[in-house]
């Protein structure tokens, strides 16, 4: 089993010590990035990704990617079209991913990437990447119990399907299982970069993987840590997370 790192947050480059993915067989990604905006620098650092989503697929694999923030999704998602492989998306995070950048007041591209597959916004990295966009009924959000309004809003009116983690409902299909750790309960996991209280605990999360992993369904998985560099007994807490989630 292989894993892909793309070690970014964004076109930020973060430390080897952010991924505790020691015993694990792992091919980092890390291309020159060009100058230009930040969407110009993502599409540049996620188009090998791409290629290796791609190349996995086409030799037999199921593509398992770690990077630190959830735009990767963009990439992984046109390798496994580009496979040939006409994948739906089930989305994990404690928040929506479903702004525009119309509707975000922050700004940050982070909060994008459901939304752009989904149609929104396509010239900034979907069109870039490849990626056909896909109808909202073949998007599952689960959790997102954080939300800004206006991606309520979208939701309160899209044919997106939400579910809580104990109860996913599938779209037909090959999957995009896609996991932002953030999804787990911030006090079960330390050192978030976006931590939301009052949610699904680690074991949860996990054994909801477990059970959609094991339809034989999923195309790819890719897996988003966007937490700070580790302090003292962070890294056990997150090597067993990531070993439990990428070895489902």
């Amino acid at each position: 089993m292989t894993v892909t790192l793309l070690p970014y947050h964004q076109d930020e480059r973060l430390p080897g010590a952010s991924f505790p993915l020691s015993g694990l067989d792992v091919v980092a990604v890390t291309p020159e990035l060009p100058g230009g905006d930040v969407w110009q620098r993502v599409a540049a650092l996620f188009a090998p990704v791409v290629d290796e989503v791609a190349r996995q697929i086409d030799g037999g694999s199921m593509p398992r990617v770690v990077s630190g923030d959830c735009l990767t999704a963009e990439a992984v998602l046109a390798g496994v079209q580009k496979a040939g492989v006409d994948a739906s998306v089930v989305w994990f995070d404690a928040h929506g991913d479903v702004h525009t950048v119309d509707s975000s007041t922050s700004g940050y591209i982070g909060g994008m990437p459901l939304r752009q597959i989904l149609g929104a916004d396509t010239a900034l990295l979907p069109d870039r990447l490849g990626l056909r966009t896909l109808p909202e009924d073949r998007a599952v959000l689960v959790d997102a119990r954080d939300l800004d309004p206006a991606e309520a809003e979208f939701l309160a009116s899209s044919q997106v399907k939400r579910c809580p983690v104990g109860d996913v409902e599938l779209p037909p299909g090959p999957l995009l299982l896609h996991i932002d750790v953030d999804v787990i309960d911030a006090a079960e996991l330390p050192g978030l970069k976006f931590p939301v209280g009052e949610g699904p605990s680690r074991d949860a999360v996990v054994a909801s993987v477990h059970r959609i992993m094991a339809t034989g369904r999923v195309a790819a998985l890719d897996v988003a840590c966007p937490w700070h560099p580790p302090r003292d007994g962070d890294d056990a807490i997150r090597a067993r997370l990531l070993k439990d989630l990428l070895t489902a």
